[in-house]
C-alpha cells in the first residue's frame, strides 16, 4: 500500500508524562499520521495540535490521519480553537483531506462529530474504523507523482 516507511517525528507526553500523541510522516504520500493516546482534555488536544504544526515549514503534508482510536475523554472545549485558529491556518497552508478514526469512548464522540462538522466545508473528511483503510483512502486523495 504505502511505498516508504514513515519517519517518526515525535512522541509527545501529556502533562503527567503518559503518552499523548505520536507523529509519523509518510513522505511519499505527504501524510501526517497523528495517533492520540490516553484521556484527552481540550488543553492537551490544543497543545498536541500546536506541537504537530512545528513541521509545517519543513514538511509538506496536505493529508492528515487523525487517529483517536486509543483515547477517552471530553475535549470539546478545544473545538472552537480548532475551528477558528487551527483550521483557517491549515487550509491556507494546504491541508486538503483528513481521515478520522474515532475513539470507542462515547464522551469523545461529541467533540469528534463537532470537529468533523467544522472541517467539512473546508476540507475532505472521511471517518474510518480501520487505520489501514484510512491510509489507503488518504493516499488516493492526491495524485501520486509520475516517474520521470
Amino acid at each position: 500500500m504505502l511505498s516508504s516507511p514513515p519517519t517518526h517525528l515525535l512522541s509527545l507526553p501529556d502533562s503527567h508524562g503518559a503518552p499523548l500523541a505520536e507523529y509519523l510522516y509518510y513522505p511519499d504520500q505527504h501524510i501526517l499520521y497523528v495517533r492520540w493516546h490516553g484521556h484527552l482534555t481540550g488543553g492537551e488536544v490544543i497543545r498536541g495540535v500546536q506541537q504537530g504544526g512545528q513541521w509545517r515549514g519543513q514538511l509538506d503534508y496536505p493529508l492528515i490521519l487523525n487517529d483517536k482510536s486509543d483515547t477517552s475523554g471530553d475535549w470539546s472545549d478545544a473545538v472552537p480553537w480548532l475551528q477558528y485558529e487551527w483550521l483557517p491556518q491549515a487550509v491556507k497552508l494546504g491541508v486538503r483531506a483528513m481521515a478520522y478514526l474515532f475513539s470507542p469512548d462515547r464522551d469523545n464522540h461529541f467533540a469528534s462529530h463537532e470537529f468533523i462538522a467544522a472541517l467539512r466545508p473546508h476540507i475532505i473528511v472521511e471517518q474510518f474504523e480501520d487505520p489501514e483503510l484510512a491510509m489507503k483512502w488518504l493516499a488516493q486523495q492526491v495524485p501520486q507523482p509520475t516517474a520521470q
